[in-house]
């Protein structure tokens, strides 16, 4: 298949309605309803299996246009697309772990939502706990100074002299 037929073929399997004609339903109770030639066919285990795969996935990788959301919670054609070729590649056989390097060699670490714990990304991991830890010595510093005596009031006599009348 040629590459412009193969795109024209995705356009059409991406867009909703765009393959299928629908018609209206004459004598309906609301006027100008929809209906869809084909309903979906019952669902087959292995397409969940295979959806539920995907979802799990898809939740780990970064969208490259909605950079704070997942390809499973981004609304871009291009999250869609992205989700549509791990869906591809997982029902040719490969594994999570082969389609998340994939995508690893085509966009970098980067597009992992939670980047493995090893060189420089250790300090994401390692940066708040050690904040943590500093904050909760000072705190503790702080309290110390605060609830120490000063070294000048237990030298002190307990009860003054009167003043001016002798």
């Amino acid at each position: 298949m040629s590459r412009p037929r193969l795109a024209f073929v995705l356009a059409l399997a991406l867009v909703p309605g765009a393959g299928a004609a629908q018609a209206t339903v004459p004598g309906s109770a609301q006027a100008g309803a929809a209906v869809h030639p084909a309903s979906p066919p019952a669902a087959n285990p292995q397409d969940s299996a295979l959806d539920a795969q995907t979802k799990a996935l898809a939740t780990q990788l970064r969208c490259p246009v909605c950079q704070g959301l997942s390809l499973q919670d981004s609304p871009s054609e291009l999250a869609q697309q992205m989700r549509a070729v791990i869906k591809d590649q997982l029902r040719a056989g490969r594994t999570p772990a082969q389609v998340r390097d994939y995508f690893i060699s085509k966009y970098g670490e980067w597009i992992l939502l939670q980047p493995e714990p090893h060189g420089f990304n250790l300090a994401v991991y390692l940066l708040p706990v050690l904040g943590l830890l500093a904050g909760g010595g000072v705190i503790v510093l702080a309290a110390r100074r605060w609830t120490r005596a000063p070294a000048g009031e237990a030298e002190q006599p307990t009860a003054d002299p009167p003043l001016g009348r002798s």
